[in-house]
């Protein structure tokens, strides 16, 4: 949504097109960033994460393509943490 959402403010303040579904897609982004927001807090909480982690899973759905970059980290610690220590492969 954030890359429509882009897309449509450059149509509209770049180019001078004045695209009649940005108003509604913002709206639609918006709500979908709060959903996100509540999602990463009850996450966080279950799984007993640290605030600046929470708060940096946050920021990263809030830098386009940095969302990328911490799903990949904080999936690479989950299946970290759940190997087996001291069992052979």
């Amino acid at each position: 949504m954030l890359l429509v959402l882009c897309v449509g403010m450059v149509l509209k303040y770049i180019v001078g097109v004045d695209w009649w579904p940005s108003l509604v897609i913002a709206q639609i982004h918006g709500f979908l960033y709060m959903v996100y927001l509540v999602a990463t807090m009850n996450l966080g909480m279950k799984a007993r994460w640290s605030w600046p982690k929470i708060l940096g899973v946050m920021l990263g759905g809030t830098v386009p393509f940095l969302s990328f970059y911490v799903e990949r980290r904080v999936t690479e610690q989950i299946h970290q943490a759940e190997e087996p220590s001291g069992s052979p492969a």
